[in-house]
């Protein structure tokens, strides 16, 4: 059934556990992330990055995920890191549960602006709105944030952005970073700014930027011809600790491309005569159902539908 984001959210707030969200941008992935949501029994957040929809096309989107949201589990159609107006209220008057307004690269009056603008739009439609304050280093969609022009939320400006904007989910930045290479060093998160924002803001909190990375999918793909180098990602201690100081979303996108790109890999190694897509991506969704598991499993959501 498809709901809206405050709903998952709220279950998830009582029940101390994270809902996942899943990047996906074709039908194999979906279909991955569905199965195994399905499987377990979990909630789950389907969202698509504005990449995504321009790749996919925003009514084939809908049209999948409307779909797959007849399933026995509560499904969640998110617009990931919204920044052009256009496109988030295209999405809100498209089909989507929830969308996410990102200015957080503006200065605070300009996102507050922003993110009060789309919640106007979005309430209206039953629609929920997740903005963030804080800005991930990284690479998403394209986009680039520097270390430098990265920053910690401050808690006591993320209690005003939400007083100011009645925004339904907020992303923090403690750490963590887009892509698969989070980190020069071990990833650390900074636990003890989270558990204040948590004390001072009264919507759920959302970690982007957690995939694990897991060293498994990585060696697969390298063996296979990838050359992805030293990568890095959030541990599976920090996301337990994050869950437990007030993280109610998570996202996961680097995790799924690097199964999808191991599984194609493989399949393109192991047959130099295969021509079929059926047996070139059909290997790709096994490996992305499987990491989809373990991240439902590791956030707690199993058996919550």
């Amino acid at each position: 059934m498809l709901v809206p984001l405050k709903k998952v959210l709220s279950k998830a707030d009582k029940g101390g556990y994270a809902v996942p969200a899943f990047n996906i941008n074709n039908m194999e992935i979906l279909q991955a992330v569905m199965e195994a949501a399905i499987k377990l029994k979990s909630p789950v957040i389907i969202q698509t990055s504005e990449g995504a929809i321009e790749y996919a096309g925003m009514d084939y989107i809908v049209a999948m995920v409307g779909l797959a949201a007849k399933a026995k589990v509560p499904v969640v159609l998110h617009l990931d890191h919204g920044k052009d107006l256009k496109i988030i209220k295209k999405a809100i008057d498209s089909g989507y549960a929830s969308v996410m307004i990102d200015a957080s690269s503006k200065p605070f009056a300009e996102n507050v602006a922003a993110t009060k603008k789309v919640v106007g739009w979005a309430k209206k439609k039953g629609v929920s709105v997740e903005a963030e304050i804080g800005a991930i280093s990284g690479v998403e969609d394209f986009v680039s944030v520097s270390e430098k022009q990265a920053f910690f939320t401050d808690p006591e400006e993320a209690r005003k952005f939400v007083e100011k904007t009645g925004c339904d989910a907020l992303a923090v930045s403690i750490g963590t970073a887009h892509g698969a290479f989070k980190s020069k060093g071990k990833v650390e998160l900074d636990i003890s700014r989270l558990a204040k924002i948590n004390k001072m803001v009264k919507v759920p909190l959302v970690l982007h930027g957690a995939s694990g990375v897991p060293k498994k999918y990585v060696d697969l793909a390298n063996k296979y011809g990838a050359d992805l180098g030293e990568t890095e990602g959030v541990g599976d201690n920090w996301i337990k600790l994050a869950i437990k100081n007030g993280i109610r979303k998570i996202n996961t996108d680097t995790d799924l491309r690097l199964a999808f790109l191991a599984g194609v890999r493989e399949a393109l190694f192991n047959d130099k005569k295969v021509f079929d897509p059926r047996k070139i991506l059909g290997p790709a969704k096994e490996i992305i159902k499987e990491v989809a598991e373990n991240r439902i499993k590791l956030f707690g959501s199993a058996g919550k539908a």
